[in-house]
């Protein structure tokens, strides 16, 4: 099975827009803990279900099992933590929260990208969340949009 990812930071609307349209997306998937900040333009919870079903035909939602805590957040980004420690602590929060039994696989039924703010899946945990879900389940490939 096939899972996209994106990012809308470093993006223009009509890039980001275009490649899910490019790559038939029906569902996004966003994964972010807090999706009505102002840095977010486009990309905010409302606008962005209005967009993604006006100009792709696709469905939003918002998944924060997917989602780091604040806390870590806090510590990677205001603190400037490691990258290693942030992804280790992730990990360990998708295996305590066991998202691989939580989360339905018909999910990804249809074509469908998870959505955070980072511009590439390197040090972004939507392409943690992708790696673990293939330890899980098997067979689940990450395509970074």
């Amino acid at each position: 099975m096939e899972v996209f990812t994106i990012g809308f930071t470093k993006t223009t609307a009509a890039e980001f827009f275009g490649k899910l349209k490019k790559y038939g997306i029906r569902r996004l998937v966003d994964v972010r803990l807090n999706n009505v900040s102002q840095l977010a333009g486009f990309a905010k919870r409302d606008d962005l279900a209005f967009f993604v079903n006006e100009i792709c035909g696709a469905e939003y939602l918002h998944e924060t099992l997917l989602a780091p805590t604040q806390d870590m957040l806090d510590a990677y980004k205001k603190l400037k933590g490691s990258w290693e420690n942030y992804e280790r602590l992730f990990l360990e929060l998708m295996a305590e929260r066991r998202i691989e039994e939580r989360l339905n696989p018909d999910l990804f039924s249809v074509p469908t990208a998870l959505l955070c703010s980072e511009p590439t899946a390197k040090h972004c945990h939507r392409r943690v969340v992708v790696e673990y879900l293939d330890e899980k389940w098997n067979g689940v490939k990450a395509v970074h949009l």
